[in-house]
């Protein structure tokens, strides 16, 4: 994975991070991220936690990967994907500890998280991104394949590992807990 950090303010590259970079981000920092991706929703999240608690094999490994919250929409002839935006990200709260037990690193969506997840991300060192959300055609332009994973029956909520480049986030939770979202929460 390769994430390409931005001086919020001149919108210029200023390094790069690899691996186990995530933790140097702060929050409030713009990136461009390259790399794979989980598309995940509401029922992947259940099937992969009810996994995890039966002590079941997992049809993908977690270890080290970034989970999107996203259900992309039905691929246009001579796209990779469709549209494909952030989901509210308050909606998997209940599925993310055994997810980053499992090894998941980072979480993208969009909006707050509960306090519970919040204390999880500083506990488990990872980091939550929030994508720009009403731009999914755009960010479709930033993903350069599209695999099914696992859970076809879903249909746009089955896995699907996405290869990105230049995928515009922004940490919203960093490792450290730092939040973009205090004074709402407060």
């Amino acid at each position: 994975m390769e994430l390409g950090v931005y001086n919020s303010e001149m919108r210029k590259r200023t390094n790069t991070i690899k691996d186990n970079g995530l933790k140097k981000l702060k929050a409030g920092e713009e990136i461009l991220f390259s790399g794979y991706v989980y598309t995940a929703r509401d029922q992947a999240h259940k099937k992969l936690v009810s996994s995890i608690k039966k002590s079941k094999k997992l049809p993908l490994d977690l270890n080290g990967q970034i989970i999107y919250y996203c259900g992309p929409t039905e691929t246009p002839k001579g796209k990779v994907i469709g549209s494909c935006g952030p989901t509210t990200s308050g909606r998997m709260d209940a599925f993310v500890e055994p997810l980053l037990k499992s090894g998941v690193v980072a979480m993208i969506g969009k909006g707050t998280r509960s306090k519970k997840v919040r204390e999880l991300i500083k506990k488990y060192k990872c980091v939550y991104f929030v994508a720009p959300s009403g731009c999914g055609a755009l960010l479709a332009e930033r993903v350069l394949s599209k695999e099914l994973v696992c859970y076809k029956e879903l249909g746009p909520e089955a896995v699907y590992k996405l290869k990105v480049t230049g995928f515009p986030l922004i940490v919203a939770i960093d490792s450290k807990g730092n939040n973009i979202y205090q004074h709402l929460q407060k």
